[in-house]
């Protein structure tokens, strides 16, 4: 592998906040600001994806998104800071032809070329001939490096342990909402004895756990540190912000100053805030949320 050089401020801060809706249980509030780490690859992404392009060694990448996916915008801007040629096979051919929203507006600027393809042929990518038809729709250069939806392989999870390594000692709890798991399997794999890790479903179908354990597997061999799933906090769906957590985020935002990112951080934030309403966390528990994002603009 050869060392990628992309700066970041790691590790990223952990500042406590007062939040009495914490406070009144016990708990006390802290926010591990990932989202500080770098201004275009935000939070667990960079922690996920580089060592995919250390893996890569300066080969095309080659990965996949929803129409809205973070992931994607990461890829792209590493792509563009690296000099690394970046292919997105992008769920939804109807789109094709359509003014891109602005996250893939993004992508295109950062210099990623797009692949629109149909959700049936999409959904196909998990089974066994279903990556190879993928990337040949996309004329993916032969010696292109695959990097999976939301970034998440072994490598990436190998990547998050650092999340947990920074956290040890210093918190009883650490929460991050989740979507496709690596930083989840991660960050339980890098605390210590005594902590445990809390993930927080963004997608419904309960198959989050399982992919965390899957993951665990390929990046140790096997099953590493204490952690949970919670499937309640999903809002609907992904990307799914109805009125009332978008309601919560804005209170949260002019309660702290901080803005909220709603596709995962509010969801993240929001669970937490329930949890602790019904005694979830013993009193005196240091409690992390992972701000993992940042408001598109």
């Amino acid at each position: 592998m050869s060392e990628v050089r992309v700066p970041g401020r790691v590790p990223s801060p952990l500042v406590e906040i007062a939040d009495e809706r914490f406070s009144r249980h016990g708990v006390r509030l802290l926010l591990k600001r990932d989202d500080l780490i770098h201004p275009a690859l935000v939070g667990n992404k960079w922690r996920k994806l580089v060592p995919s392009l250390e893996a890569a060694a300066g080969r095309p990448l080659v990965t996949f998104g929803g129409a809205w996916s973070n992931h994607l915008r990461a890829t792209a801007a590493a792509g563009r800071l690296l000099g690394l040629e970046t292919v997105g096979i992008v769920r939804g051919d109807e789109l094709a032809g359509r003014e891109l929203n602005p996250s893939l507006a993004r992508c295109a600027a950062d210099g990623m070329r797009l692949c629109f393809v149909d959700r049936s042929a999409y959904r196909g990518k998990a089974g066994p001939e279903g990556p190879a038809r993928l990337l040949r729709e996309a004329g993916a250069p032969p010696d292109a490096f695959v990097v999976p939806e939301g970034g998440s392989n072994g490598l990436a999870v190998r990547g998050c342990a650092a999340l947990g390594e920074e956290l040890r000692g210093l918190v009883d709890v650490a929460a991050v909402a989740c979507g496709t798991g690596g930083t989840l399997a991660g960050m339980a794999a890098g605390l210590g004895p005594g902590q445990r890790a809390l993930g927080v479903a963004v997608l419904k179908g309960g198959f989050l756990a399982g992919e965390v354990r899957r993951l665990q597997r390929e990046a140790f061999g096997g099953p590493r540190g204490r952690w949970e799933v919670e499937e309640r906090f999903h809002h609907g769906g992904f990307a799914r912000v109805p009125a009332g957590l978008e309601a919560f985020a804005r209170d949260f935002e002019d309660r702290h100053g901080l803005g909220v990112e709603r596709v995962y951080v509010a969801k993240l934030l929001h669970a937490l805030t329930v949890l602790a309403g019904e005694g979830a966390f013993p009193p005196g528990t240091r409690l992390a949320a992972v701000v993992t994002g940042r408001p598109f603009p």
